[in-house]
């Protein structure tokens, strides 16, 4: 039996827009639009999805680095968004987030050690001799050496950097790590050398992951199941092989007909969308796809399609399969 680890329902994250001589509110941003999934634990759960789709606020409202509007986020039990600060942070050394820019996440002024360090001393674990035995372990662990700790972050490369992010969030050991597209800022060979070390670390540290990308490619390397995201919404979530080799939603066929194939001889039918991503601060009404959509019906104007299991383990939001 699988354990659900993470459960997020119906989760909204709407940014005011004021303007105006007085600043009076004209509108809302909906950057996350009521979304509901789940994580098991031991899995990796891939979120993709155009920029500005809302995967990333998704997965720093989990960390309640941004408040949602509404919706409930429940992590082995206890809902998260009922916790006050002091017990938010307490539950954070079970949940760590790498961040995308592995230069800009790290603290420019301390050292590894320093920085590794500070979760340690936050949630008040070991005395000063075990913090460091820590420290030099978890280097040794994400392929550095314990020589680095006394170095500063821009002393080393970028994929070094993103390997001091990943060992910062390991320190306190979590269950669970969001992973915010972790490798879209390294060169394509570092990309695979982050990737499996991920991979490596989930097996020996029997982690769960949620992994945010753009690049279908990464999130089909890694990912358990996958869950595509259009304009704040999930309009796809299913196991990462039947994702790839029979996706439901239109916006998910265009997507994969836009991954690019290495070898020049092979001809490959393309989806290609047409126009522009709706604005979120006035999506449209109904489906928000159905103004790139193809197949379009009369319903997808009006209606809003609801995320169902149209196959086992299978589920979209799309009047197609009504």
């Amino acid at each position: 039996m699988t354990e659900v680890l993470l459960e997020v329902n119906q989760l909204k994250k709407y940014f005011p827009v004021t303007g105006g001589l007085f600043g009076r509110k004209q509108g809302d941003v909906k950057a996350v639009d009521d979304i509901s999934f789940f994580v098991n634990k031991g899995e990796t759960l891939g979120l993709v999805g155009e920029s500005g789709c809302g995967k990333s606020t998704t997965g720093r409202m989990l960390m309640r680095l941004i408040e949602p509007t509404e919706g409930k986020v429940v992590f082995e039990g206890k809902e998260l968004t009922a916790l006050n600060s002091a017990e938010m942070r307490k539950m954070r050394k079970e949940m760590q987030m790498v961040f995308q820019d592995p230069f800009a996440s790290l603290n420019p002024r301390h050292t590894v050690e320093q920085i590794l360090e500070e979760p340690l001393i936050v949630h008040g674990i070991g005395n000063k001799e075990e913090r460091k035995q820590r420290v030099r372990e978890m280097l040794e662990v994400v392929g550095l050496s314990s020589y680095h700790a006394k170095r500063y972050p821009h002393q080393f490369s970028g994929g070094q950097r993103q390997r001091i992010g990943i060992a910062r969030a390991l320190m306190t050991k979590p269950k669970l790590i969001i992973a915010d597209e972790p490798v879209s800022a390294l060169d394509v060979s570092i990309q695979s050398q982050v990737l499996n070390l991920l991979e490596d670390l989930q097996k020996e540290f029997q982690l769960t992951y949620i992994f945010i990308a753009h690049d279908l490619g990464v999130v089909k390397h890694i990912s358990d199941r996958v869950g595509v995201m259009y304009l704040g919404r999930l309009v796809e979530i299913t196991t990462s092989e039947q994702l790839y080799d029979k996706p439901l939603h239109p916006y998910t066929k265009a997507l994969l007909g836009a991954v690019p194939i290495p070898d020049p001889t092979i001809k490959k039918d393309r989806e290609l969308l047409t126009g522009d991503i709706p604005s979120p601060q006035n999506p449209p009404a109904g489906c928000a796809f159905h103004t790139r959509c193809k197949e379009c019906m009369e319903i997808c104007k009006t209606e809003r399609p609801q995320l169902k299991e149209i196959e086992p383990g299978h589920f979209a939001a799309c009047h197609l399969y009504s």
